[in-house]
């Protein structure tokens, strides 16, 4: 049984068949899936979670599929790390990190949107499958889609870091490199999309796609023993992830798996790509394009498509936003792997500095629960931190030479 009811303008509230679209064609709004909250209380309870495999797909009547799912049945249930040692540093009790440095297969949370995209895209019969990407989502298409067997064309911007083409190649897509940033090759890929019929997972399919975000707000509500925890810190690039962690505690709720739900969303963003938190510190609801800079390039997304969604629900909940310098960025991941042994990409850093933050202001109380997201791991953004590391201790193959290097260490 299927338990979406169609597609909403989140702007006009005019409704649309479950159709590969995704843009309202009377006030230009984005769609968003409606489901049948009530059938899915019936459907989906604590005991019919927890008697699944752990995958994302644990939660699927909250997911848009028709049947059953045909692509990530290995994604997702990523740890919900208690972060004692980083707490203690940071001055609090209750910290924990959604580890998705750990997603399989690419080690970020695209694999949740991707698996979620495909699937829908096979349902609707695709054999071509399109993205733009700053890089995660670049990786997650062409691994998922090779499985799956797809057609696939990945456009990047020609500047993305070396190590993390090579992550994208290494599945053998037709990979594009755009002399452009990522607001360019999206406008790019709009014109593509409108001509030839290829399932974009961030364009034309992106309602669909986008829900697979709201699986790492899922995990993490039953991680914590079926409590939403009292603050949550979301790196903001689209806004889309935001929007979907607070649209699937708003659904546990809803359907009665939480009994509150008292949560308050912070948006993370880097100084040189901030125009969600630089909407929130004005006290605006209009975002302002900016052109990115910053060592943060899984975020830099200069014109953000859900920017002005994840402004409202960070005022809505009490929460706010931040951002911090590309220094900042690199302590926060060296902070992370030091503490807890955790190496997140940039995004990472990007969370763990701002919640540092909040906390040394006073915004993130002592004993409240706060979840930082850590969303891909720091093997795709090695290049961020040359020169940024300890340095090896080198020494002759002897012991005088290790016990003199020794002696220093001590």
């Amino acid at each position: 049984m299927g338990f979406v009811v169609g597609l909403k303008c989140r702007e006009c509230a005019r409704e649309y068949p479950i159709e590969p679209i995704y843009v309202c064609e009377f006030c230009f709004g984005p769609l968003e899936v409606v489901y049948d909250y009530k059938a899915v209380k019936q459907a989906l309870t604590r005991e019919t979670i927890l008697q699944r495999q752990k995958n994302l797909w644990r939660y699927r009547e909250l997911l848009p599929i028709d049947g059953e799912p045909q692509v990530g049945l290995h994604s997702g249930f990523t740890p919900l790390v208690r972060t004692e040692n980083l707490a203690s540093e940071l001055g609090v009790n209750n910290l924990y990190v959604k580890d998705d440095t750990v997603v399989h297969p690419t080690l970020s949370f695209k694999d949740r949107v991707v698996a979620v995209a495909l699937t829908k895209a096979k349902e609707f019969g695709f054999d071509t499958v399109a993205c733009a990407s700053t890089g995660n989502l670049a990786h997650s298409v062409s691994a998922h889609g090779a499985k799956s067997g797809f057609k696939r064309f990945i456009f990047i911007p020609a500047t993305l870091e070396a190590s993390k083409i090579v992550a994208s190649l290494i599945y053998e897509p037709n990979l594009i490199a755009v002399d452009g940033n990522y607001d360019e090759v999206n406008r790019l890929c709009s014109e593509i999309a409108n001509k030839y019929r290829w399932a974009f997972v961030n364009i034309n399919i992106r309602p669909f796609y986008a829900e697979g975000s709201k699986t790492l707000g899922f995990e993490t509500i039953e991680q914590l023993d079926w409590v939403a925890p009292d603050n949550v810190v979301v790196p903001c690039a689209s806004g889309s992830l935001l929007t979907k962690v607070w649209k699937s505690f708003k659904e546990f709720y809803e359907i009665g798996i939480i009994e509150k739900l008292n949560t308050r969303v912070f948006a993370a963003q880097a100084l040189g790509c901030n125009p969600i938190v630089h909407a929130l510190k004005s006290k605006t609801d209009v975002i302002r394009p900016i052109k990115p800079h910053t060592i943060a390039k899984s975020l830099a997304i200069g014109n953000p498509a859900d920017g002005y969604y994840a402004t409202k629900i960070v005022q809505e909940t009490g929460g706010a936003g931040e951002d911090v310098t590309d220094d900042e960025i690199i302590d926060g991941i060296k902070l992370l792997a030091r503490t807890e042994g955790i190496f997140a990409e940039t995004a990472g850093g990007v969370t763990v500095a701002v919640t540092r933050k909040l906390i040394e202001r006073g915004i993130i109380g002592r004993d409240e629960t706060t979840v930082i997201c850590v969303t891909g791991n720091g093997l795709k953004t090695q290049e961020a931190l040359n020169g940024k590391t300890v340095k090896p201790h080198h020494i002759t193959p002897n012991m005088k030479s290790f016990e003199e290097v020794l002696s220093k260490i001590r």
